[in-house]
Order: C-alpha cells, then structure tokens, then sequence
C-alpha cells in the first residue's frame, strides 16, 4: 500500500503536469527537457545524507527535498552489467555484459557474453541523438573490451562528446596508475587517447569542468542536452586532494560497530527504513574493531576518512554542475537522475595474481599518506557492511546489499515543499524507457536505424509519476540477477538467493525482505512452496535470457580474513 504522501505527490504531480505540459514534444528544440544522468562508484545505500550518512551530501539531499527517494531502487552486482542495462534498458546477459571480467571457457564467443555493450541493443544516447538531442558523458566507460578497440567507445554508442576512463578505474589523479599490474589506464577524448592529463587533475572535479562544458556547447547549438556524469569516485584506490584530506579526521575513532548503530538510526528517523529493522551481527569476514590493535584501527577509521571525503567532493562537483544549470536558467528544465552502480565494494583485491607486491613496491600506504598519489587502499569488508546497511554483504553478490542502490529523481518543475519517499521496486532498467517516455520520444521496440535489436526489458515510470498507475511493477513480477553463477530473485516481498560458500549455504536461500531485509534468517524450509515458486521463475528467466551458468568458479576479487567461530 502506498503512503498517504505518496498520494498527495501523486495528485500534486499530475495536476501540475496537465496544467504545466512539461512533456514537450521532442521537435521543439531547446525547450524540451534537459536530462542530467548521475552514477557513482561503488557508493553504498545508506551513505548519502538523505539515506542516513554523516558523510555531508547537501547537493544530492536538496534534489531529494524537491524530488523522490527510491528506497528499492536494483542494479547488477557490479560495475559494467549495471552501466550497459542503464544506457540501454536490456537485461545484461542479452547487451554483452552477462558476466564481468574473465568468461569462463563454457560462456566465451556466447551471445550475451562478448565483454563490451554488444551491438544487439540501441543505447538512450544514440536515440536521443536521432531525435535532436545534444549527447555528451564525462567519467567512467568500462564498456569496451578490448578497451583499444574504438569502435566500442563512447563516440560509436551516441556520444557527440565524451571524456572517459575506458577501464574499470585507476588513480584519481594524473598519474594514471592502473588498477592491477597487468591492466592499463586510457583515458580518451572525443575519439583520441589522452596522452597527459593537467597536472592538477582530480577526477570529480574534472568530469563536472567537462560536463559543464558540453551543456554550455548544447546551449550554442540551441538544442536539449542529454548528460551522463560517470564519477569514479568512491571507488578505489581511495584518494581525494589534499585540501580535502582531513574534512573527516576523527569521525571513525569509535569503528565500524558504532557507526552502524548510528546510521541505522538515522536511516529509520528519515523513514528510509522501517523502525522494526534489526541490526545484523558482522559477517564473518569482519573482525570486531575491539580485537584490532592500535595501529590497524588508525589505518582502518584512516581509508574511511577519505572514502567520506571522496564521497563529500563529489556532491560538492553535482553542486557545481546543478548551480551552473541555475545560472544559464535550464534548472527548471532539466530532470536529474541520481544513483549508484552497486553495493559498496568491501571485496579485496589483495588475492588477484601479484597485486599485492605490486601495490607494495609502486604505493606508500603508511597512515600519514593515505589517500595521496601514491597511496592504493580500499576500506574492505568492515567499513562496507556499514555502507550497505541494513542489507547482507556487498559489491559484487545478488543479496541486497549488492543489487540495491540509493536513488534520487528530481524535476524542478515538480514544485512542491516536501520529499517523496517511494518504496516501490524499481531497476536500472526502467531508467531508459522512462527518460524516452518524459521527452515523448517512442520506444525503438525491435529494430533501430536498420538493425535488428533486443526490445527494452524495462518499463516507463512515468504512469506510476503521473498517477495513471499505483505502481511500477506489480508483485507478481519476479526480478532476477545472476553474476559468477550468484543468483538472486525478488517477488513481491520474498527473495531467493543462491550463493557460494563460505558467505551462502551453496543452495537456495528464502528471506522476506519486508520482516527481514538484512536477509538473517533463511525461511526455505518453513515455506519450501514459495521457494520452489522463485526458483522457478529464475528458471524461466535464465531459459529466456540464454543465462550460462559458469563451469567454473569465477569470482570478483578475494576475501582474505575468516574468523573461526
């Protein structure tokens, strides 16, 4: 059931969408709608202000005051699968990103599994592009394998102008190091690698110079402009300019346990979560902060320093990006997309070939330099059991604190004094049907500019805004993940997971999500009925969308700490 402000949006939001005709047609130039689409990195649910953070995120909370909270809002487990569904509204194991990383031997040369954003599939920027708009991103790609290969960069994807990081990340600053030993750092623009970067280049503030840049270049043309901020930030190695590097020195003395508390307290007084929810024990590969001695727990509240401040430098560039808008008066005309791409990263990368003799010998990571240059960190297992509260495990898994993100949607023309909070389940893939519905522009259904493509597997939020509909999608759907041969499946308030051990039982696994959303406890055998029911609608969605299953254990990075209980 929807809540009483739900519906006093709803009738808001319709009476002033007839009256005001925001929906323009696509034809009339600059004046229908702008669209501005945030991603971050790795970002967890609840460390955003308006989701229970201390990290300060004032930019993002006032879209949240004028706009909707999404508090189900679902990606892939990771990176590259959630950014190909988002630009394209196709399920990831039809666009090319049916699994990240290494293919195992039986998934290579299988449709659906080619490693880059196949051609199968028409992307949001080349639609818009055929259909007047100015299309411009600034930030992470990492949908290019091999990332030399440029007829998968942005530019033939609907781009006119671009600045990205073709891989998965690297240093956020002008030294380019890569993320592994064996992997290289490309940046390019508009077609051309990126020899040298400014020597004072940051990746947060220098994606918000671009794309302030491509606006003001649309604004010249006198057309609509679609934008695509992919932030690296927070993902690692944890870095953030100097002047920043001790805004949150001190806020984790008191470690990961206590912070908890306090988040999910915040979280459950800005009704993000119900006041019912509990507070999960640690996971097993989390020791508790008391055990460690003095020097771990300086070096550990130390990576979570600058993860905040990472975290704060980027709503601080949305801010800049969100002023410029107001200055140029196009604020009122755009509509903003925020989200993260996963769960917070609490993976290790440390077990991966020789990464941590590599990391050893090119890094100083003593604490007086964390977050510097030449520092590689990441906050690993504890700090991201925070970051995804109150949800189970992180980056990388189908549970939820891997596939739910935090999620803003904000029109300035939906004038009103309050937030909306929607519970409702939404997915990545509803992002592109539902921007091609705003600026009345027809779905491209099977076919696009001759070429026979994928049909859009999200659906249009825009009856669910505009009141026509009570929801997005009824209980009745199953949604349903895969990665590494991790599979989860939610209905309605149930979720069946299967995972490996050691962090799964290696069978399928039944929580209801509305008594219990951390996914404590297991119900598969008080209701094997409505267990045997999601499981097989994971089956018929694998058997749909041509899921291969790995033949071999194919993993995102390594946990290296199990405590013995």
């Amino acid at each position: 059931m929807l809540k009483a402000t739900t519906y006093v949006y709803i009738i808001a939001l319709l009476v002033f969408l007839v009256g005001c005709n925001v929906i323009h047609n696509n034809k009339e130039g600059a004046s229908s709608p702008n669209i501005l689409l945030i991603v971050a990195d790795d970002l967890g649910y609840t460390d955003l202000g308006c989701f229970g953070s201390e990290i300060s995120t004032p930019n993002i909370d006032k879209l949240a005051e004028v706009g909707v909270i999404n508090t189900s809002f679902y990606t892939s487990p990771t990176c590259a699968p959630t950014r190909a569904m988002l630009l394209t509204g196709v399920d990831n194991h039809r666009n090319g990103l049916g699994t990240m990383g290494r293919a195992a031997n039986n998934q290579k040369g299988a449709p659906g599994y080619e490693g880059y954003l196949n051609f199968d599939v028409a992307t949001l920027p080349e639609i818009l592009l055929e259909n007047g708009y100015h299309t411009s991103m600034a930030g992470k790609w990492h949908l290019s394998r091999p990332s030399l290969d440029t007829t998968k960069w942005p530019g033939n994807r609907g781009f006119q102008r671009y600045f990205s990081l073709i891989q998965a990340g690297a240093s956020h600053f002008s030294d380019k190091q890569p993320l592994f030993s064996s992997r290289q750092t490309t940046y390019v623009e508009d077609g051309q690698i990126v020899d040298r970067l400014p020597e004072n280049f940051y990746s947060s503030n220098y994606y918000a110079d671009k794309i302030i840049e491509y606006i003001d270049e649309s604004s010249k043309q006198n057309k609509p402009f679609f934008s695509y901020v992919a932030f690296t930030a927070p993902h690692w190695p944890l870095h953030v300019p100097d002047q920043h590097i001790n805004t949150y020195r001190g806020f984790y003395d008191d470690g990961y346990e206590v912070l908890a508390k306090k988040r999910i307290q915040s979280a459950k007084d800005l009704k993000i979560i119900d006041d019912n929810v509990v507070l999960n024990p640690l996971t097993p590969n989390v020791i508790p902060w008391e055990d460690l001695n003095t020097s771990e727990k300086q070096l550990s509240a130390r990576t979570m320093e600058v993860y905040a401040a990472m975290v704060n430098l980027m709503d601080y560039n949305i801010g800049r990006i969100i002023n410029h808008l107001k200055v140029t008066g196009q604020y009122d005309n755009t509509l903003i997309i925020f989200m993260s791409d996963n769960g917070a990263e609490g993976n290790s990368i440390l077990g991966i070939g020789d990464t941590r003799e590599w990391i050893a010998v090119n890094n100083d990571n003593t604490l007086e330099n964390i977050g510097r240059k030449n520092s590689y960190v990441s906050t690993g297992p504890s700090w991201a059991q925070v970051s995804s509260l109150p949800f189970s495990w992180y980056k990388s898994f189908s549970t939820e604190g891997g596939v739910r993100s935090p999620s803003v949607i904000s029109y300035p023309k939906w004038k009103h004094n309050f937030k909306t909070i929607n519970n409702n389940v939404l997915t990545v893939m509803d992002i592109t049907p539902t921007i091609l519905d705003f600026v009345n522009i027809k779905n491209p259904g099977g076919s696009f500019k001759n070429r026979k493509i994928h049909p859009i597997d999200g659906k249009s939020l825009l009856p669910w805004l505009q009141g026509i509909e009570n929801i997005t999608h009824s209980d009745e759907k199953a949604h349903c993940w895969e990665l590494y041969g991790r599979r989860g499946v939610r209905k309605g308030k149930w979720k069946a997971e299967k995972y490996d051990k050691p962090y799964g039982t290696g069978n399928w696994e039944l929580y209801n999500l509305e008594d219990d959303p951390g996914e404590f406890t297991n119900l598969s055998s008080d209701y094997p009925n409505k267990l045997k029911e999601l499981v097989n609608d994971w089956d018929i969605y694998a058997k749909d969308y041509s899921v291969i299953l790995p033949e071999e254990k194919v993993t995102y990075g390594t946990d290296e700490i199990w405590r013995v209980n």
